[in-house]
């Protein structure tokens, strides 16, 4: 059985996907990337290049419902990606509810003050981070 130490996590958007380094011991993450997509794919070669860099022993998806748990139009697709990053590089996936991650990125970076606020890439990355650090919290 394979001890998880790393993890990755990834907040699934059609045009960009912020992604996320996780410690499961300290249960903290920091944030790493902001990639372009195109419907949803991004550059799997950028991908594969943190893969290799960050050595993960999974990866965290996050899953877009709706308020009252119910799925979306981009449900289905966050979970293409995560089959897809299944299928590319064999680690364990699992989906995190991501209901409110955007919502509450924003208000941290507006707490602190952040003049670049609506920055799409410090949003989606940090909601990468409160994905994964959610996630670690559940484990």
């Amino acid at each position: 059985m394979t001890i998880v130490k790393t993890v990755l996590g990834f907040d699934f958007g059609l045009s960009r996907i912020g992604i996320a380094a996780g410690q499961m011991i300290t249960k903290t993450a920091s944030a790493i990337a902001v990639m372009p997509a195109k419907q949803g794919s991004p550059d799997w070669n950028q991908i594969a290049k943190l893969i290799k860099e960050w050595q993960p022993q999974a990866l965290i998806v996050g899953i877009p419902l709706n308020m009252d748990g119910t799925e979306q139009n981009i449900t289905h697709t966050a979970r293409k990606f995560a089959n897809e990053l299944h299928t590319r590089f064999k680690l364990p996936i699992y989906e995190a509810d991501e209901r409110l991650t955007t919502r509450e990125a924003r208000l941290q970076l507006s707490e602190q003050h952040d003049l670049k606020l609506f920055h799409h890439r410090k949003v989606d990355s940090l909601a990468a981070c409160l994905i994964l650090e959610t996630w670690m919290n559940q484990q």
